[in-house]
Order: C-alpha cells, then structure tokens, then sequence
C-alpha cells in the first residue's frame, strides 16, 4: 500500500504528467479540471513528497547509434550488504549500465546495458563487469527486439484500487 494518501486530482496530475511532462501548468491545469496556482502548487507538493522523481526526454538509442542492448544476469560470490552496496556504487559509474536491479532468486542482479556495437560491449563485459570485484557469473542475453517499454505506474490500476477503499 502507498504512504501518502493522494486524492482524485493529484493522481489526476501524476498520470498526465507521466504521459506528457513537456505541457504546460495552464494545459495540466485544464486537462485535470483546476485553475493553474492550484495545480501548481500540487505538482510542487508532489514534486517535494517524491512521487515526482525529474522529467525526461526518451531517446532513441538506435537513431543514436546505440545498436546493442544487453539483459546481464549478474551473481556474486558475497550477499552481505556492504557487497551488495559496492557492486550497485560500481554499476551506477558504468556508462553502459543504464538500469541496475537488485533481485531475488537465482541470480543478484541484472543490469540493462546498451552499445554501439557487440565489440564494445564485449570489451566492457570482459574488461569491466567479469573483472569487478566479487563478481561470480554474469549471464547476457542480447535484445532482438522491444515489444513493449513502458515507464512509470499504470493509473488505471491505481485508479480501480483507489475506488475500492
């Protein structure tokens, strides 16, 4: 369950914005049926409660260049926490690395890695992720294609079990 007690509007507000973050406070002021201080004033308050994390632009990465896109499934030798710790402080400074998701189960982590090409990863898979410290397997699955890339929540979702309680 959710900490924070949200009402109609503001969820309102998050799902607009999650959808579109380039419009304007007049426009989402519109779309979800209050006058722009207002709504202002609720997207700052959910900006400050953390349930507004930053805006982005998604690009796309093989218009950029970037024609290889890995799934890493990493295990390590230690899951103590401190390790545990280290290994994620060490894949937030790989630039390849775009996500890094602790798991349980089989394996520690997996890591969403993207290249211009397969050398380059490789070179980053032997020289850099295989040599890390407590490092004891990685298992890489290259990407054929994206059925789907959806980020942030699903309203609708949110909205059925909000109407429930």
């Amino acid at each position: 369950m959710p900490s924070t007690k949200l009402d109609p509007i503001d969820r309102k507000i998050l799902a607009e914005l999650q959808a579109d973050g380039r419009m304007t406070n007049v426009e989402l002021s519109r779309r979800v049926g209050i006058s722009a201080p207002p709504c202002l004033r609720r997207v700052r308050a959910l900006e400050e409660m953390g349930l507004i994390t930053g805006y982005h632009a998604y690009v796309n990465a093989r218009e950029l260049g970037f024609e290889v896109q890995v799934l890493a499934m990493v295990g390590l030798n230690s899951q103590a926490e401190s390790d545990l710790s280290a290994f994620e402080e060490q894949a937030r400074g790989w630039p390849l690395v775009r996500e890094c998701h602790m798991l349980n189960g089989e394996i520690d982590f997996i890591l969403k890695c993207v290249a211009p090409d397969l050398s380059t990863f490789q070179r980053f898979l032997t020289e850099d992720l295989t040599a890390a410290p407590n490092v004891a397997s990685v298992k890489t699955s290259l990407v054929i294609r994206c059925a789907k890339d959806e980020p942030g929540v699903p309203f609708d979702v949110l909205e059925e079990r909000a109407q429930r309680s």
